[in-house]
This record gives structure tokens, sequence and C-alpha cells, in this order.
């Protein structure tokens, strides 16, 4: 585990994307794993701007998202492909047939994620997976409970998570109840993780991941076990370790 502080967002955000940019240019076929939500935004900005400069190339990437919200309509702001695709995908030059997020919108839920296991099988392991840190410690949408599943599965969202997540609703009664989500298995076994936790308020979940007991109850401790965990913190989020 490779643990490093940051002074400023802007520090931050500029590791993780030259990190991201050294892969691809080493290899331009790189299988990534990406993230969603408030963290990542200012990696992906610095992306958008490696590839501008003609620094990078994400033509022969393959992205797999590592969730998306179930049940909200095509074009709708707060999916994760529309999260995306404002955030990364409209300024990069990755072919958008390459790049892979669960169909949230399907009616058969559990047929979609059986068929973004597929996707993911077919693309071998993943070279890089990012990734956050939800307040009760989830990963991607896996919930704390007793057991967590290997393979995408269909999940209900605890109340703290949808609560958390209200802030980019109108209201909580507007946030999705069920998500669909990548299992640890495939995140396991990435090749490197690249976990990026920003602000006080994650200090407490953060030491409970890195430094407690390996449990379900808490599914970022899981990462404790992956022989190449890269952590990128800015000052409040390491205040506890």
């Amino acid at each position: 585990m490779n643990v490093l502080t940051f002074a400023t967002n802007e520090e931050l955000s500029a590791y993780a994307a030259d990190f991201i940019t050294d892969m691809v240019r080493a290899k331009p076929d790189a299988v990534l794993g990406l993230a969603t939500g408030e963290t990542p935004i200012g990696v992906y900005e610095q992306l958008v701007a490696r590839y501008r400069e003609g620094r990078v190339s994400f033509r022969q990437v393959k992205a797999f998202n590592l969730d998306e919200y179930a049940g909200l309509s095509q074009g709708h702001t707060q999916s994760y492909q529309a999260y995306m695709h404002k955030h990364l995908f409209s300024g990069i030059d990755l072919p958008l047939e390459q790049a892979y997020i669960p169909c949230g919108r399907a009616d058969d839920r559990w047929g979609a994620a059986r068929d973004y296991d597929r996707l993911l099988d077919e693309a071998g392991q993943l070279d890089l997976q990012l990734l956050g840190i939800g307040h009760n410690g989830h990963i991607g949408f896996n919930e704390p409970g007793e057991e967590l599943h290997a393979q995408t599965h269909v999940v209900r969202l605890k109340e703290e998570t949808r609560a958390a997540n209200s802030r980019y609703f109108e209201s909580l009664a507007e946030v999705p109840e069920y998500a669909i989500t990548m299992g640890v298995g495939p995140i396991m076994k990435a090749r490197q993780l690249l976990l990026i936790v920003r602000g006080e308020d994650k200090a407490a979940v953060l030491k409970k991941a890195l430094l407690g007991p390996i449990t379900t109850q808490c599914p970022a401790s899981l990462l404790q076990l992956h022989p190449q965990l890269t952590v990128l913190l800015d000052e409040g989020a390491a205040k506890e370790l």
C-alpha cells in the first residue's frame, strides 16, 4: 500500500491524471475501471487537458464504469452515463463503443448485470481501477452487509448512501433506490487500484478501511489485501491516519 497526501486538490488531481496517463502511454489498449461522484471530477478535467495537449490518446482504451443507478430515464442529468459524457468522454478521443456502463434502464436488471459481466470477461483483467469510498465504506455501490457479491449485481442502496447522494437531486425522494454495480471480484483482480479520498468527513471511514479489520461491514477494507494499492488523499482525509 502506497499512501500519498497532497496539500491541494489540484496537486492530487494532477498526480492521479499523470498516473493514468503514464499507464495509457505505456499500454495504449489499457482496460480502465472508472468511477463517478465528486471526487474524480478534477482528475477527469486534468485527463482532458492532457489529451488536448497531445500527451495521451485513449483511442485504443476500453473503459468500464463501476456502477449506474437503476430506473433513471435515458438522458437523465444525474445518470452516470450523463456524468461520464460531461466530465470525460466528450473531451477525449475514446470511442463511445469502447466505454461501458451498466444499463440501469433495462427492464431485466439482473440480465443487464450478467451482460456486464460478459463484457468484463471478454475484456480481460482491468489494468487499473479508479475508486472512491462512501461514508459507510462502500466501493462502487458494494454496500456493507453480511456478504459481498463477486460479480455485477443489483443492489438496494442504503439510506445513508441515498442521503449522501441526494445533494445531486432536487430531493431525497428522487434518488433511485436501486443500482447496478460491478462486484468486488473484478475490482480486486485489477492489476492496480487507485483510491482517491478527499475531505475530513471521510477521515474516520478511511482509517477503518485501511487500518481496521477486514470485514464485509466495511467493503473498502478488502483493499488492504491488494498488492498494488495506491491511495491519494488530501490533508483532511488523512487526518486520522
